[in-house]
């Protein structure tokens, strides 16, 4: 027996049931991480709704997107590795996805100054070092936008520990997208 089971709309506490109607609409089925943390109405709302304010954000969908990434790619979340690359694919940003999922610099260096900025909040629990942030200020982004990528750091944060506590399983809509961590030398 697993811990966290997927839930249906049927088995689901009913404060997690309007969440998981509104999923299976959108996507054409229940996607794992919702099914497993709907045992938890509050993570979830909380997780939405995360999401959502972070697309409220200044940063636009393909930096939001670098964000996402880069919090799946450290917290080695293989579910939003494959989902965010699937999503870049479609905006016909495959090179960029393809960087992002090697973990390697990012070609586009306003892209790249973001990835490091991300990784330094993450990494560094907020204390971005000094050389780091000149090149995000040099890439022309903002204290508001600084500010956009904590939200969005903790947003995904929250739903890629989610992700692994629950054990979330690969849709086999998202099966093209699998992800593993590179290896490495060490």
């Amino acid at each position: 027996m697993t811990r966290f089971p997927s839930l249906s709309a049927s088995t689901a506490p009913e404060a997690a049931r309007p969440v998981i109607a509104a999923s299976a609409q959108k996507f054409g089925f229940v996607p794992s991480p919702v099914a497993r943390a709907a045992a938890s109405p509050p993570l979830l709302q909380h997780m939405l709704a995360g999401f959502a304010a972070f697309d409220r954000t200044p940063l636009a969908k393909l930096e939001r997107e670098v964000v996402a990434m880069t919090v799946a790619f450290e917290n080695g979340c293989h579910y939003c590795m494959a989902l965010h690359t699937a999503e870049l694919v479609r905006a016909e940003h495959t090179a960029l996805a393809d960087e992002l999922r090697s973990g390697q610099p990012l070609s586009a260096p306003r892209l790249e100054a973001l990835r490091v900025f991300a990784r330094a909040v993450l990494r560094d629990r907020g204390r971005v070092p000094t050389e780091i942030w000149a090149r995000f200020e040099a890439a022309g982004f903002t204290s508001s936008d600084a500010l956009a990528v904590v939200l969005g750091v903790g947003a995904y944060a929250l739903s890629t520990l989610a992700n692994i506590v629950t054990g979330a399983e690969l849709d086999p809509a998202l099966a093209p997208f699998a992800w593993a961590p590179p290896a490495t030398d060490a």
